[in-house]
Parts: structure tokens; C-alpha cells; sequence
């Protein structure tokens, strides 16, 4: 049994490397995929944080082989037979045999060395992400030519893809692939390869006339992959893709295939709300978290800066851009990469190198609330706070149309040095009324997957027969919810336009302060405010919940004459989580002051008074 790891909170992968030991794999395995997962590790590429975890995994996972609950091996003849095959393919501008650098050698290792134990497939899917101007094309050709061609070998009728957003970036990728196999099947074997197969290279796909194994080009934008089975599907840019719905396509028709390849090619996009960033971040986690072995068969190769503030630093920038660690790719790369750096910072367009060229996320809306890199920043595992017998700041929106109803708890507290911090929690109630009673429908258009966010605990899908809100049911959540976790209830602060009948029952009901908080920017600018600067320093946390970070992220902000307040417009961006986190801030940015917004009245002596102090008066008092 291998030594538990869990980099999640550490995120100090070269001390995992240390504690794991290794030094027994460096004589038996030579091949370059492991060699070049050694020099990441080893501090001889300059890498960022997700490739060495990924160069870590690959190592743990030889260290895993023929253990019961690991049904997978590296098969280094297979990696030498792949890398043999692109050593012979012909650069399609020079015509010159391709030149795997580490880093592309090492893809190939983990798509082709790694198999299950009975010699299938293990990758099934895969998500590979590099910086702009590095290749990616001729890979993405190499791994679908050798496919096609070998793995193709004594199978008949089979159907495979290249697919990319439109159909400009789809022929893009058909014609280099076209090129590349016009010219290596110049050489043997693949001249009679060629030949005794019958490929033809037609204009809209390939094909092998004696077997019928086909290559179809098929954009996004025609979104026909129905009824096709594709053994090996290669998807070009799919980071802008904002939901599964077509990608869902390609992979439920692959489920009866056993050797199926689903693999994903792309940078970043300036909107992170796209099911590739979430995958990405699923997979760190996974990888992350060594000793659970999620996601065994989905790789993650993602090269990319660590920091925003490397865009100052061009010698860190092999991290997304990795050609620049071979010496003479560096001298023909850097220069352009620089002039591109310089000339759009001139021009305020920053966002477009970093994204691009840096292939970092970022949030570039404009007049955007928070940065995605402080979102982030704020994410704790859910044993890394515990939220029972607690104050609690509770906040309320209730949902107006296809809006979700959101509660919003805020708990105060004090870390280990003593510093002032707030944990923020939410849940949402989601309605269906207005995408036909569908969850899917109404996931595909938040782009938010509710049915695991529910299955999580930060959601409640509407059962109703009309798909609206129960109030009576968000009313029993919540009182749950306090009684349970034993919490000591501030505030709570909701929006007074909104569900009236609901805030009457739980005023008559329970001995809380009930504050309503008008939603002008008078009245939100300084929780509004606050947050963002709480946020921005480190002070705030939160459990990785997915329908908090969508709105975190979709926020923009309004401004006028009286200072700013959440954009509560745009009713698509589900931002009503973050509107009840707002609201609960009305009253919780005062709490380490010791003082309330209470306005009952300057003739009532608790004026002022938080609800705990009133409550402790009453309980102590004595004539």
C-alpha cells in the first residue's frame, strides 16, 4: 500500500515528490515520457504547478502498477512504437521528420503508454491546453494519423473526428491532417499501407475505402455528430464552448466503444464559466488528491503560468509556452512573445497575451465584480472549516421569474494568527418554470450542472408540478439548517421588494432581527464594497460550490452618483447568491466592531445592540 498524499492543502508538490521516493524508477523506466516527468520534477524544465502534477501522477502511478484497485500499466514498448511514428512524420511546412520536444513526447507517452491491464485504452478522455503558437495543431494531427493508420489495424467501419468551433478552424485542422498524411504515406510501410487500404483523401474527410474507416470533419457550429460511433474523436478550441450539450453528443456516442480516445485541445478563454475550465479544475483537484484516484482515466496535461504577475517575467514563461525550453525554439520565440506582451499593454488589451499566450483564466468582462484568480484564492476544502455553533449572518433574494432563490450565510471568525475573516455559504433553490420543467434544459442555459451541485448540498431542484419556488419549503430548509448546525443567528437581511408573506412569517415566528436592505447603491455601496476588498486580501473563504463561483464570476457592477451595487439585470448571469452574500454584508462588515445598523428607533434602548448581546441581557438580567 502506497503512502497516503494529499497536495490539495499543501499545494507543495516537490515535498510530495520527496515523501513519495521515487529513486527505484529511475534505472527501470528510461523511456522519454518518464524521463521528461523526472526532469519536471527534478526542477530542469521550467514548468508550472499543474504539469508537475501531472509528472507527479505519472510517477505514483508506476508506482501503483499490480496493485488490486489499479487496473492499469505503462507499456513502454507502445511509447517507443508512438514516438517512432512521429519521429518518421513529415513536417507539413518543411517536409523535414517531426522533432518531438520533451513535453510533446510526453503526451504522447500518457495517450498510447498507458493501458489497462487487459491492453485497452486507459485515457478515454483527455484534456490537453497549451499556449498559443506552440504546436498544437501538429500533435492533435499526429495522435489522429497514428490512430487511424495503426490502431485502425484489422478494424473495420470505424468513424473518427476532428471537430472544432466553426467550420474555418475545422478544415484548418482536416488539411493539416491531410498534408501530414499525404506526405507520410510517401515513406514506408506507409506507402503500401496507403495503398492495400484504399485512403483517400477527399475533401470534407479521409477514408479507407477497403475497411470504410472514416475521418469526418464536423464543426461545432453544424453540431452534427448523431448517430456516429467515433473510436477516436479530437475536438480543437473547445474552451469556448459554453455548455456539454454537442461534446455530450460525441461521448454518448462513443459509450459502446471500448478503445475510445475523446481528446480535447484548447487555451484559456477570457470566460471561465465553460465546462473545459471546470473539468480543469476538477482534474487539479483529483490529481491533487492522490490517495482517492478520481478520474483514473481522464488525463490532465495543461501547460500554463502560475501567477498574473509572470507577465513581467519572460523567464518563466516556458510554463505555457514550452517550446521556449529547447535553447534554439527560445531565440526565434521569446522576441515575438515580448514585442506581443509590450504592444498590448499599450493598448490596454493585457487580457488577450495573458489568456492566449499565458493560457491563464481570466474574467474579462467589463466593469467585472471580482477576479477569477481571488475566487479562487478563497476555496477551502469542506473539512477545512465547520460551520456548527457559530454567528451566522443569514441573506436572503428570492427568485423572480427564471431567477433561483438564494440563501446566504456569513460566518465571522478569527484564524490561527488572529486575523478577522468570513466564511460565506449558500443555497440555492432552483426553479424549472420556465425551461419546460427541464433541469437540463435549465443547466445547459446557466451552464451550471445543478444536479450535482444538489447532490453536493449547495442546491434544491424544484419538484413542484410547475417547476416554481415552495416558499414553505425554503422557510423548513432554513430553520433546519440553523437548528441543526446549532448556529446564532445576527441578521437576518433581505431584499424588501421581494417575498413579503415569507419575511411576515419568519418575523412572527422567531426572535431574529429582521432588516430589510434597500437595494439602491446608496445602501449597497459600502457591503458591495467591502466584500470585494475582503476578497481581494484573503479574508474571505468559501466550500467549493459551483453555483457561488458562477456568480462570483458573472457579477459586473453598476455605478452611479452614489457608488456601486452588484448589475441586478441580467437576469441570465445567476448572480442571486451573491445578491443574498451582499446583503448579509449590510450587517457583517460591522461585526468585529461591535456595532449594528439596528435602526428600531432612538427610544429603544437596544438600539445598536447585535441580537446575541440583547439576547444574553434578557437572559442575565435580575431586579
Amino acid at each position: 500500500m502506497l503512502t497516503k498524499i494529499d497536495i490539495s492543502k499543501t499545494h507543495d508538490v516537490a515535498q510530495a515528490f520527496s515523501d513519495a521516493v521515487f529513486d527505484g524508477l529511475r534505472g527501470k523506466y528510461t523511456d522519454p515520457g518518464t524521463e521528461y516527468a523526472f526532469r519536471v520534477m527534478d526542477g530542469k524544465e521550467t514548468t508550472g504547478y499543474l504539469i508537475k502534477l501531472a509528472a507527479f501522477r505519472h510517477l505514483r502511478d508506476l508506482q501503483r502498477q499490480g496493485q488490486p484497485d489499479f487496473p492499469f500499466e505503462y507499456d513502454t514498448d507502445a511509447v517507443d512504437k508512438a514516438l517512432l511514428f512521429a519521429a518518421v512524420t513529415p513536417d507539413v511546412d518543411s517536409g523535414d521528420p517531426v522533432h518531438l520536444l520533451g513535453w510533446q513526447q510526453f503526451i504522447m507517452a500518457q495517450l498510447f503508454g498507458w493501458k489497462t491491464t487487459t491492453g485497452g485504452v486507459r485515457f478515454t478522455k483527455s484534456l490537453i491546453s497549451v499556449g498559443r503558437a506552440q504546436g498544437k495543431t501538429m500533435i492533435a494531427a499526429i495522435i489522429m494519423a497514428y490512430t487511424f493508420l495503426l490502431d485502425s489495424l484489422g478494424l473495420s467501419n470505424q468513424d473518427y473526428l476532428v471537430a472544432s468551433i466553426n467550420w474555418k478552424q475545422t478544415s484548418k485542422l482536416l488539411g493539416y491532417l491531410k498534408t501530414m498524411l499525404r506526405k507520410v504515406t510517401e515513406i514506408e510501410p506507409f506507402k503500401t499501407l496507403a495503398k492495400q487500404s484504399g485512403l483517400m483523401l477527399q475533401n470534407d474527410q479521409i477514408i479507407m475505402k477497403k475497411s470504410n474507416n472514416v475521418i469526418r470533419a464536423v464543426s461545432f457550429e453544424s453540431g452534427q455528430f448523431d448517430s456516429f460511433h467515433f473510436r477516436t474523436a479530437i475536438v480543437d478550441e473547445v474552451g469556448e464552448l459554453k455548455n456539454r450539450a454537442k461534446t455530450s453528443k460525441i461521448l454518448s456516442g462513443q459509450i459502446k466503444i471500448a478503445d475510445r480516445r475523446y481528446v480535447q485541445i484548447s487555451t484559456s478563454y477570457p470566460d471561465p464559466k465553460v465546462p473545459f475550465y471546470d473539468d480543469q479544475r476538477m482534474l487539479t483537484k483529483a490529481m491533487e488528491e492522490d490517495y482517492k484516484r478520481d478520474a483514473d482515466t481522464y488525463l490532465c496535461l495543461v501547460w500554463a503560468q502560475d501567477d498574473l504577475k509572470e507577465t513581467q517575467d519572460p523567464e518563466t514563461w516556458a510554463k505555457s509556452n514550452p517550446l521556449l525550453n529547447s535553447p534554439e525554439q527560445k531565440r526565434e520565440l521569446l522576441g515575438g512573445l515580448i514585442d506581443k506582451r509590450d504592444s498590448d499593454m499599450l493598448a490596454g488589451t493585457i487580457g488577450d497575451f495573458q489568456t492566449k499566450n499565458m493560457n491563464m483564466w481570466l474574467n474579462e468582462k467589463e466593469n467585472r465584480y471580482l477576479d477569477l484568480k481571488d475566487i479562487n484564492a478563497s476555496i477551502i476544502p469542506r473539512d477545512g472549516f465547520d460551520i456548527d455553533n457559530r454567528d451566522v449572518y443569514v441573506g436572503f433574494d428570492a427568485s423572480q421569474y427564471s431567477d433561483d432563490t438564494s440563501l446566504a450565510f456569513v460566518f465571522p471568525y478569527t484564524d490561527e494568527d488572529g486575523d478577522h475573516k468570513f466564511h460565506v455559504y449558500q443555497h440555492s433553490f432552483i426553479p424549472t418554470s420556465r425551461t419546460q420543467q427541464s433541469i437540463a434544459i435549465k443547466e445547459n442555459q446557466d451552464g451550471i450542472a445543478y444536479r450535482e451541485e444538489e447532490r453536493r448540498g449547495f442546491a434544491t431542484i424544484s419538484h413542484t408540478r410547475g417547476g416554481d419556488i415552495d416558499y414553505s419549503d425554503v422557510y423548513n430548509w432554513l430553520l433546519d439548517f440553523v437548528e441543526v448546525h446549532n448556529l446564532h443567528v445576527q441578521s437576518f437581511l433581505y431584499d424588501p421588494w421581494r417575498d413579503k408573506v415569507f419575511i411576515y412569517k419568519l418575523d412572527q415566528e422567531n426572535n431574529w432581527l429582521i432588516e430589510p436592505v434597500r437595494q439602491g447603491t446608496k445602501s449597497l455601496d459600502e457591503p458591495t464594497s467591502f466584500f470585494r476588498h475582503e476578497m481581494q486580501n484573503g479574508h474571505i473563504t468559501m466550500f467549493d460550490d459551483r453555483v457561488m463561483q458562477a456568480g462570483m464570476t458573472n457579477a459586473v457592477t453598476l455605478v452611479d452618483n452614489n457608488g456601486i451595487k452588484i448589475d441586478k439585470n441580467l437576469a441570465t448571469d445567476k448572480i442571486d447568491c451573491l445578491d443574498a452574500i451582499i446583503n448579509c454584508f449590510y450587517e457583517a462588515m460591522l461585526h468585529f466592531e461591535g456595532v449594528s445598523r439596528d435602526d428600531r428607533g432612538s427610544d429603544d434602548p437596544f438600539a445598536g445592540w447585535k441580537q446575541d448581546d440583547i439576547n444574553s441581557f434578557y437572559k442575565n438580567f435580575s431586579f
